[in-house]
């Protein structure tokens, strides 16, 4: 059974950018805001353009209709509006969607607002 991205879903704009050269990046203008995803994934051919290098070569998915696959990954800068983190980054190959997935929102401090549809800031952090 394949997941309905039409509901509750919605997408935003970000910029990912080379973590050794931040003068390398580029606009992905949609991606998937998906927390069921664990990793981010972004098209293989803009990573690959501003020299984000694979750092794990094999990485086992699941993906949302339930096929296994193997994806290349990365580290990447992720902008949203003024947040940014690095992450691990996944090379999504053609057919695959552009996803912006929960560890970048954890990294982000950014929450699913799923009422108004966007991400909101996550307020202080907790410390032990």
């Amino acid at each position: 059974m394949a997941y309905d991205y039409s509901v509750g879903a919605f997408q935003v704009g970000c910029r990912v950018e080379n973590h050794t050269d931040r003068s390398k990046s580029a606009l992905i203008p949609r991606a998937l805001v998906d927390t069921g995803s664990e990793y981010t994934w972004l098209p293989e051919k803009t990573l690959e353009r501003i020299g984000v290098g694979v750092e794990k070569k094999v990485l086992a998915c699941t993906v949302a209709n339930g096929l296994r696959t193997t994806r290349k990954v990365g580290f990447a800068i992720i902008r949203v509006e003024k947040s940014f983190t690095i992450d691990e980054v996944v090379f999504a190959e053609p057919g695959d969607l552009t996803l912006l997935g929960a560890r970048t929102l954890e990294g982000l401090s950014l929450v699913v607002d799923p009422r108004r549809k966007k991400l909101v800031a996550t307020g202080p952090l907790l410390a032990a």
